[in-house]
């Protein structure tokens, strides 16, 4: 039930609206003047507080005033006679909703209090939703302690609040979005749109309707005007993904865009203006296709102002398990069950391999295992069958063939001299051509280096760091 305070001098006006909202469903206080209405706002919580213009002492504009000032944030509606219209005005310049006349039209009044009411929800919604957005894209939701993803977070809490251009690269699955999203939500843009639009899913003969509108009659079909992604995105932030993907004939208007934030729609003359900052995101290798001649490379110099590389899973193998247990967490929380267990082996399966879908890919796998698992223990066998079958289907981490066998090719220097052998040196040589070998045959994943080995991770990670070896 909503609440309303009634300020005005009137017993009489106080009674008939106080009858009146009570009787539609309203909590309702009174309060016999401005004094008595401000210090009922500070004490008590209302929706709402409906003022007189003119009363004894404090008026309504004195009321509105102080409590702007007090920063109370409870919309008003003004109460005010007939010759009192430019007062009306001017108090709703200083923040009030509405105003009502004298004599009352109820029914006028009631529609008046349901609008203010329903303003003030959506900016308690608007302010919540933000309140949650900053939250969720917030630098401390970033998964990973990977030496890689830590300078990633670095440089990324650097550019947030600037308007530079950035181009996102990384493989699908990486979180490409998710960064930029991060970055509209830690700028001053953040109360304003983040539009995204990917330029590799929408048919091409539609895709500049989609960025840059169009007018009424402009093609066969546009029966009416319609506003494109970047006017839609004016004062936030636009997200073009997989920019890799934009026709090369488009690649021109959307030069200039990004170099004079302007563009007409098409079948339009009259020249737009936008305050829009501009993300690009791609999984291809724009040099080469500037090489290639497909991408412009003046485009691809103005898009890549700040580039930002998110790196493969494969490549931050540290982050595997943390990535895991974040998930896992997650949606065991989802689904109000307890935290599943998960087997050494089971680890072991995950830790060893390449994930090609990268985190989205492991997101997915975790959110299979949380709802098909009913035994509490994650095993070998809860895993997706692509991930068994890639250590060979039984559980166990694929071992070196003969044709991977690291010792084939170590070639350890004839170790005797004529005072004899330094035993110790031979075999510390040994070690370090071992490990070294390791890591070039895992690409340089340790996880899979330790495995080929026969090593702890960790025993692998102190051997490297007491060896100097560079990875």
């Amino acid at each position: 039930m909503a609440s309303i305070l009634i300020i005005d001098d009137s017993e009489s006006i106080r009674d008939l609206l106080g009858e009146f909202l009570g009787g539609n469903g309203y909590d309702v206080a009174v309060a016999k003047d401005g004094e008595d209405g401000i210090d009922l706002l500070k004490r008590q919580k209302f929706d709402l507080y409906l003022v007189d213009l003119v009363m004894p002492g404090k008026g309504g504009v004195e009321v509105l005033r102080e409590v702007k000032n007090l920063s109370i944030g409870v919309p008003s509606i003004v109460i005010t006679g007939n010759g009192s219209i430019e007062s009306a005005v001017n108090a709703i310049r200083l923040g009030a909703f509405d105003y009502i006349q004298k004599p009352f039209n109820l029914e006028a009044l009631r529609i008046t209090v349901d609008r203010a009411l329903d303003h003030q929800r959506l900016q308690k919604e608007n302010a919540t939703l933000k309140k949650q957005l900053g939250e969720k894209y917030g630098f401390r939701n970033f998964i990973g302690n990977s030496p890689r993803m830590q300078n990633l977070y670095r440089i990324i809490e650097k550019i947030s609040d600037t308007d530079s251009t950035i181009l996102i690269t990384g493989e699908s699955g990486t979180g490409k979005e998710l960064v930029a999203k991060t970055i509209h939500y830690n700028s001053s843009r953040a109360d304003h749109p983040f539009v995204p639009i990917n330029c590799g899913a929408i048919p091409r003969d539609l895709l500049e309707s989609e960025l840059f509108g169009h007018e009424k009659g402009a093609f066969t079909g546009a029966v009416s005007a319609r506003v494109g992604r970047f006017e839609l995105a004016n004062f936030g932030t636009i997200l073009l993904d997989e920019i890799g993907e934009l026709p090369f004939a488009l690649q021109v208007k959307l030069l200039r865009v990004v170099q004079e934030r302007e563009f007409e729609r098409i079948g339009g003359t009259r020249t737009i203006k936008v305050n829009v900052r501009i993300l690009a995101a791609t999984n291809r290798e724009l040099e080469k296709a500037v090489a290639g001649g497909t991408f412009r490379e003046d485009l691809y110099y103005r898009l890549n102002v700040i580039p930002l590389h998110i790196p493969a899973l494969r490549e931050r193998d540290d982050d595997i398990l943390l990535l895991f247990d974040h998930f896992m967490n997650d949606f065991c929380n989802k689904r109000k069950r307890p935290l599943l267990k998960v087997s050494p082996e089971a680890r072991n399966l995950l830790l060893g391999y390449r994930w090609p879908g990268n985190v989205r890919e492991l997101e997915n796998a975790v959110e299979r295992m949380v709802i098909l698992n009913d035994s509490g223990v994650v095993g070998v066998d809860d895993l997706p069958e692509h991930i068994r079958a890639s250590a060979g289907g039984n559980g166990t981490p694929r071992l070196p063939s003969a044709s991977d066998t690291l010792q084939s090719d170590i070639r350890v220097p004839a170790p005797w001299t004529a005072s004899g052998i330094n035993m110790n040196a031979v075999l510390d040589d040994l070690e370090r051509t071992l490990i070294v070998q390791a890591l070039e045959r895992s690409g340089g994943v340790k996880n899979k280096a330790a495995l080929l080995l026969g090593l702890n991770r960790t025993t692998l990670l102190e051997k490297i760091k007491k060896m100097g070896l560079t990875t």
